[in-house]
């Protein structure tokens, strides 16, 4: 199913770019949210998530709470493909950069040094939202290497 955008006559796109690395980078390491896309076969599923961005690397890190039985818990045992999209308006651009690649599960007993501050700078999971107490969860840290990472700015003009 694709989603078609009609731009009125009250909002033009005057000018779209694609950003470079630099700017990405930059856009990357001001922000902490985006929304985790995880696809299985032909089944989607996406979640809001925090992270952490390590700009030397150009690797994202984040903490993922779950229960074992549920549908998050099932797509990320899946090995699934994966792509993160942060996004940003302020009038009157708009930037988003899209990572796509694999998720990678890493045991904390793998951890390095400088992974462990990537964590770090990713918020922590917020365990009070869950109906289950903290020793119930599973909390698991992950790495997204992405394959391919494209950001866009895009200037709309409301007034036109």
């Amino acid at each position: 199913m694709f989603l078609h955008w009609e731009l009125t006559e009250t909002m033009a796109i005057n000018q779209e770019v694609e950003m470079t690395d630099e700017e990405i980078d930059d856009f990357l390491g001001r922000h902490e949210t985006g929304v985790l896309s995880l696809a299985q076969t032909d089944e989607p599923y996406a979640i809001p998530v925090s992270y952490g961005y390590h700009e030397a690397e150009r690797e994202f890190y984040m903490r993922l709470v779950s229960t074992p039985e549920s549908e998050k818990r099932e797509f990320l045992d899946s090995s699934p493909a994966a792509r993160l999209v942060i996004y940003n308006e302020q009038d009157p651009i708009y930037r988003s950069v899209v990572a796509s690649g694999t998720l990678v599960d890493i045991p904390p007993s793998e951890l390095t040094a400088d992974q462990i501050a990537q964590y770090g700078r990713a918020k922590r999971p917020l365990f009070e939202i869950w109906a289950q107490s903290k020793d119930e969860l599973d909390i698991e840290l992950y790495r997204l290497d992405p394959d391919s990472l494209e950001g866009r700015r895009t200037e709309v003009d409301r007034e036109e």
